[in-house]
């Protein structure tokens, strides 16, 4: 009844009538929410994790999603196995949360995760040694001074899957991720290093990006790694002039580094990243990839989209065609229109491990988390 005297009035006014209707639609996502929780509890395993024997970090990535999500409190019985199963990934001696004898290539995304997926479960006292050893721990894989690496080396400052292997954004902005989560502040030594790997991760010419193929595109977008001359995954190899494209879920995450790293939300970096953001939103892939590309990593993405924008505090993003986007109700939307009728979520393209529905499940919820409707 209301709606009908609120439209001539909006009318009237000249105010937009999305400003009203903002955000999601409580009863669509508190549905996906309740599919997901579902299905999740089905596949669990004895143990209390998920897809185990792919990796012991899938656990986290889950646990995190449904305590955020608000599918699942500490204390409900899947996620209190759950977190029995972290537990047991302590590691005493090495101070990492990764299992007794890890695959070395997994040490920083999963304690990285574990760390995020403990401290979602609100038990300061209970795990806050555990938390603060692993931060420790993370620190050590961070590439510096003490892998004799100075800030004229383009790995200065980034993490990688270990101690040794070379740094990308994507191991960084977990490893951030894990760092904030713990109440590490923003002017820490560590995240201070952090940002000059970032930076260097842009494609904008600047006074803290040193790299050959920065400026040649130069258009803000993130890339995957600067490191040995840079990556990207938009294509195989660097274009004939040397230049690299950036892609949607390395540019959210080099944005919400920055952030992470002190960086402010007027500081030239970040306005340049957010407009290519701007002139490339998209909720149906993976923007900057080529088409036969462009599902790679399509979770992993609404996550790092969904959690960049919430820490910009911005509540709509306007397109490069002056589009304004609700972007929490079209994650929902599209998220909606994924999910399965078991309630899992699955990826087509089977790259980075997104053919694992336990896995995605679990970045849908992390992505939901951030997208929670008025009540």
């Amino acid at each position: 009844m209301f709606a009908r005297f609120l439209a001539p009035l909006v009318a009237i006014l000249g105010l937009p009538l999305v400003a009203f209707a903002q955000g999601a639609d409580a009863k669509t996502y508190d549905a996906i929410v309740a599919r997901s929780a579902k299905f999740l509890a089905s596949s669990q395993e004895e143990n209390g994790g998920w897809s185990t024997s792919k990796s012991p970090g899938v656990t986290g990535i889950v646990l995190t999603g449904l305590l955020r999500s608000g599918a699942a409190t500490p204390a409900d019985p899947s996620a209190a196995k759950a977190l029995k199963y972290i537990e047991g990934l302590v590691n005493a001696d090495k101070k990492h949360i990764a299992g007794q004898d890890p695959k070395v290539q997994l040490l920083n995304y999963v304690t990285s995760v574990n760390v995020m997926a403990l401290v979602s479960a609100n038990q300061e006292k209970r795990y806050q040694a555990v938390i603060g050893n692993a931060v420790e721990f993370l620190k050590k894989l961070q590439w510096d001074e003490g892998e004799n690496k100075t800030e004229k080396d383009d790995f200065f400052g980034g993490a990688g899957y270990d101690s040794k292997s070379r740094p990308d954004l994507s191991n960084t902005q977990f490893f951030l991720d894990a760092l904030i989560a713990a109440g590490v502040p923003k002017d820490d030594p560590a995240l201070k290093k952090a940002l000059v790997f970032v930076s260097r991760s842009q494609n904008l010419k600047s006074e803290a990006n040193d790299q050959p193929w920065a400026g040649k595109i130069n258009d803000g977008s993130f890339i995957y790694t600067p490191s040995t001359g840079g990556v990207t995954k938009v294509i195989d190899k660097a274009n004939e002039d040397g230049s690299l494209p950036g892609y949607g879920s390395m540019t959210y995450a080099g944005i919400k580094s920055m952030i992470y790293c002190g960086v402010g939300k007027d500081d030239p970096r970040v306005k340049k990243a957010y407009e290519w953001i701007q002139n490339n939103y998209s909720v149906e892939g993976n923007p900057g990839m080529p088409e036969v590309r462009s599902q790679w990593g399509l979770y992993y993405y609404y996550h790092t989209m969904a959690k960049t924008l919430d820490v910009l505090d911005v509540d709509y993003v306007v397109d490069g065609k002056g589009v304004k986007h609700d972007w929490r109700k079209d994650i929902v939307e599209a998220l909606a229109k994924r999910q399965q009728a078991d309630g899992s979520f699955q990826n087509s393209a089977q790259n980075w491990m997104e053919a694992d529905p336990n896995l995605v499940s679990g970045y849908a919820l992390m992505a939901l988390s951030y997208c929670k409707p008025k009540r």
